[in-house]
């Protein structure tokens, strides 16, 4: 992490990267054309939720902690509105609330030995426990670093928490802080980036910021009309074809 500030622009760079496998390529249905205008569409702000959507399994505790984390990874700036704005928060419940959050195909027979971070996972709870008494623990750490929540730090002691946790140096009783927060970076850049069916991504901020087209990545019949040229066209969600 930079000295004094969390990495957004890093974390924008390495996360776009990783769209095009995050969203599904196909062929352009018939009638889609490129939009004429040559110029990038401006970032637009997330679509404001007419009420709070109900949680599936995040406590409210844990949902307001997920949204201070994704809040603190993505600051709303010029570019983009907040991680929480964009509907990170929604991501993050659906995700966990789901078969990938209760375990489903994965190995949970042990043994489960303490391992160097390139083998991987190597716990015995399910993601949506994993992630429980990883909120639970930050949330105890920030009661005693700080002499409260992580969600009522101000977001200067957020930053500053949020690098501790990388390093490794906050101390949980179940495992290294720094398996926490790189997963809760992980499934906050998905929601960030993955198709807003899935609940993030709202109004396609991100996809809108760095030029990704969204479901139709493949355009072979255009290859010849914008060789050498610059292609824009407004993004597309699953949805916009169900």
């Amino acid at each position: 992490m930079a000295e004094d500030t969390l990495p957004r622009r890093r974390f924008l760079l390495g996360a776009s990267t990783a769209v095009a496998g995050i969203a599904t390529a196909g062929a352009p249905p018939a009638g889609v054309t490129p939009a004429a205008a040559q110029t990038p569409p401006t970032p637009q702000a997330a679509a404001p939720a007419a009420e709070p959507e109900p949680m599936l399994t995040l406590t409210a505790a844990e949902h307001a902690f997920v949204v201070a984390a994704a809040d603190t990874f993505i600051p709303a700036d010029d570019l983009s509105p907040s991680g929480s704005e964009c509907g990170v928060a929604t991501f993050v419940d659906r995700q966990l609330a789901s078969a990938w959050g209760g375990g489903a195909k994965m190995y949970r027979n042990g043994p489960f030995r303490k391992a160097a971070p390139e083998y991987g996972y190597q716990l015995p709870m399910t993601p949506r426990e994993f992630f429980a008494a990883g909120i639970a623990a930050a949330n105890a750490w920030s009661r005693k670093t700080y002499g409260k929540e992580f969600d009522r730090l101000t977001p200067q002691q957020r930053e500053e928490a949020m690098k501790t946790l990388e390093q490794g140096k906050a101390e949980f009783p179940d495992f290294n802080s720094r398996q926490f927060f790189e997963a809760l970076l992980q499934i906050t850049m998905e929601g960030f980036f993955a198709d807003p069916i899935y609940g993030g991504n709202r109004n396609k901020v991100s996809w809108k910021m760095v030029g990704f087209p969204g479901l139709p990545a493949t355009y072979p019949n255009m290859i010849e009309q914008y060789r050498g040229k610059r292609y824009v066209a407004e993004p597309q969600s699953i949805a916009d074809f169900s």
